[in-house]
């Protein structure tokens, strides 16, 4: 299924390039979600289980942001394959028009809902609740400046350029760190705030993150410009970027808010449970970090070759791009396997916290290796625009097999939290195998017609 990349050294380089640096920004992006989980540690298990609760309710809206930040992506590169500069700007105020409005959108509806989401999360009333409350409060609060860095990000590497994010997202992360440190902590005048700290440095990091995008764009330097021109809503712009985007939105969201139904059938077992299902799915992120990198830099090469009706090297690249997660993704779940108690004492020292911990890693760390490649595969169908299988199979993976298994498995067959570990293992490995057979088809190479872009 996977080959090793040959003779075009070119291509694979580019790949290569394009990759690490998105790599680089969402293994910061990671590690700040562990220096995050370690600070909050120190507080306990329930401010330790706060974020991770929250997180999946959040990701349930935030994905709106990244799926419509990714059609936006789509056009921008293929535009940019093409080299149409006036429609590259054209679309880049577009992306940010779209998803300011969203986001605004997102903002009002959390604020709004934050008690009936907590409800529905089964979170179990006490500190837990309350931690959960006013850490979800405040990133919503925030939502628009994550929208607005969305875009930025989205803008930079739709024209090939992974580095600029990067050295922001660096920047950012350096920030959130020693944010969470002075008000998790308090210090001097500054009184400790705990898990409500760890929220505020959330949204200072990011206002920073997108007031310094906002900047670079308006000022063109990077060879691409944002103008209140461009701003102006297009209505045709905003359905063909709808389009390709409100799939994958609605994928991922419906997915999102079947992990939030998961979460609530892991809280059902209590804080120890909640905290190594945090933690484990934590620490896959961080391995897992090498296929998101590949997979959007595949995206973008993939929509600059469609864009000019290459398919051969749009082929060649998703090839590559298997090939290479193979390797990353096969070493860092041998690790988990093996020692996946030592990865939970590093962040809670608690005896039923790391036997739930290592249980989890044994079971789920080989179905994350054929994840991996079904998120490379994303990329593909992303870059030629054709995100209806992914919403298709993102629902099916967490609503037609995740969380009823993980029903049956743990309850009714009264597995416990292994049964809803194993939930994890199916849910990974059969939509591995259908997205596979989908893309032997070749349909995500004609979905898009350049010329109507």
């Amino acid at each position: 299924m996977i080959q090793e990349p040959g003779a075009d050294n070119g291509l694979y380089r580019r790949l290569i390039l394009l990759a690490l640096p998105i790599m680089a920004a969402n293994l910061l992006q990671t590690l700040y979600n562990l220096a995050d989980t370690f600070f909050l540690g120190r507080l306990g298990k329930e401010a330790v289980s706060a974020p991770s609760i929250a997180f999946n309710m959040i990701f349930f809206l935030v994905v709106f942001g990244t799926g419509f930040s990714s059609a936006g992506t789509t056009l921008i590169s293929q535009a940019k394959g093409r080299g149409d500069d006036q429609k590259v700007d054209f679309y880049v105020g577009q992306t940010f028009s779209i998803l300011l409005l969203v986001s605004t959108m997102i903002m009002i509806t959390g604020l709004l809902l934050t008690d009936t989401l907590l409800d529905l999360l089964q979170v179990p009333s006490g500190l837990t609740y309350d931690y959960t409350r006013i850490y979800m409060q405040i990133i919503f609060i925030g939502m628009p400046w994550m929208f607005i860095s969305f875009a930025f990000r989205a803008v930079m590497q739709g024209v090939g350029d992974s580095m600029t994010p990067l050295y922001i997202h660096l920047a950012t992360v350096v920030l959130n760190v020693l944010l969470d440190i002075l008000l998790i902590f308090g210090f001097g005048p500054i009184p400790p705030m705990g898990v409500a700290g760890a929220a505020v440095a959330t949204v200072i990091s990011r206002i920073a993150a997108s007031a310094a995008g906002i900047w670079i764009l308006a000022t063109g330097k990077r060879s691409v410009h944002l103008s209140w021109a461009s701003v102006r809503p297009d209505m045709r712009a905003w359905r063909l970027i709808t389009s390709i985007g409100l799939p994958s939105s609605l994928g991922q969201g419906v997915s999102a808010l079947g992990f939030t139904v998961l979460q609530g059938v892991v809280n059902t077992f209590g804080p120890a449970v909640i905290a190594a299902f945090g933690i484990g799915g934590r620490i896959i992120a961080l391995f897992n970090m090498p296929g998101q990198g590949i997979s959007q830099a595949t995206a973008i090469l993939v929509g600059q070759h469609l864009g000019t009706r290459n398919h051969e090297d749009a082929v060649r690249t998703v090839r590559y791009a298997m090939w290479t997660i193979g390797v990353f993704i096969i070493t860092g779940m041998s690790l988990t396997f093996f020692y996946g108690n030592l990865f939970v004492r590093f962040f809670v020292d608690d005896p039923e916290v790391i036997i739930y911990g290592a249980s989890l890693f044994r079971i789920v760390s080989v179905s994350v290796v054929f994840f991996a490649l079904f998120t490379v595969l994303v990329g593909a169908f992303q870059g030629g625009g054709d995100t209806k299988p992914i919403m298709v199979l993102q629902i099916l993976r967490l609503w037609g097999i995740r969380v009823p298994a993980a029903i049956v498995l743990s309850t009714t067959l009264q597995m416990g939290p292994n049964g809803i570990w194993w939930a994890m293992f199916l849910s990974n490995l059969i939509v591995a195998v259908i997205i596979y057979i989908l893309y032997r088809t070749g349909r995500w190479k004609y979905k898009l017609d350049p010329d109507t872009i």
